[in-house]
């Protein structure tokens, strides 16, 4: 089992070198503020590699965040500006092509069936039923005119459509919408404020002896932070924590490549 684990990662760093353009994401993002949370945006140019509104949670939580959530309108004022800064690095790119295109991105909002709305004289209206996964309590919602539908969807995404028509409740770009659980989508992580974090270490007993590697400390020194607080968004590439999404759609063409050069090796050896 570990050498079928160790063959599938090797397999996955292969392919994913030699198809670099099929995955865009920004690493990390802070506002320059220490007590604001950071951000991560996972975008797939390949549709086929975005994922479902668990499997995001899970990669997220993986990376040490959990799925957006929205506190205010300032907070939904920077996340749309972060999508059309990771927007315009990609057009600008070398080898990134015209820069993102359409595809929602998920948030960390979920409908959630209250059992004591179910008793007589306890009805709860459907809006209401919609919780944040990381435990936040905001009520804040930006919900496009006619949503949520609920119904059998009952995960929400950020719609992310440019070239999308207004429709009849105005233009769909950053408004949100419940779409089912299972659909897939590109996603959006957050993560706590730099300070908590830097708390959390010095509250355990390594935690004053950490001590990081001369690359980490290279990287704190040069990340840049503009004075204006609206920082461009960094692209370092690919990112690590969803490399496993670029091996599967391969792995048929590799089984067929196996089984094409075992069969011509056989052939090859019977003539003798």
């Amino acid at each position: 089992m570990r050498a079928a684990v160790g063959i599938l990662c090797a397999l996955t760093l292969l392919v994913s070198c030699s198809h670099g353009a099929r995955v865009v994401s920004g690493q990390t993002v802070c506002q320059g503020n220490p007590e604001e949370p950071c951000y991560k945006i996972a975008y797939f140019r390949d549709v086929s590699s975005r994922v479902a509104f668990w499997e995001a949670q899970d990669l997220c939580e993986m990376d040490g965040g959990s799925l957006l959530s929205i506190e205010n309108t300032a907070e939904q004022k920077h996340i749309e500006h972060l999508l059309r800064e990771l927007s315009i690095s990609t057009s600008n790119g070398a080898s990134s092509g015209s820069g993102i295109t359409d595809g929602d991105f998920w948030i960390g909002l979920t409908r959630v069936e209250d059992e004591t709305a179910q008793e007589p004289g306890n009805f709860v209206s459907c809006p209401n039923l919609y919780r944040w996964t990381d435990g936040s309590v905001s009520q804040f919602r930006n919900w496009y005119a006619d949503e949520p539908s609920c119904g059998g969807e009952a995960c929400v995404v950020m719609y992310h459509q440019p070239t999308a028509l207004a429709g009849p409740g105005g233009p769909y770009l950053y408004q949100w919408n419940d779409d089912r659980c299972n659909m897939k989508h590109n996603f959006i992580c957050k993560y706590e404020p730099e300070s908590y974090l830097v708390k959390v270490q010095s509250d355990t007993p390594e935690g004053p002896d950490v001590d990081l590697s001369s690359e980490e400390q290279e990287e704190r020194r040069t990340s840049p932070v503009d004075q204006d607080e609206n920082p461009r968004l960094i692209m370092p590439g690919h990112s690590s924590m969803l490399l496993i999404y670029v091996i599967i759609p391969t792995i048929p063409l590799l089984l067929l490549i196996l089984v094409a050069s075992g069969t011509c090796c056989f052939q090859m050896l019977s003539k003798r």
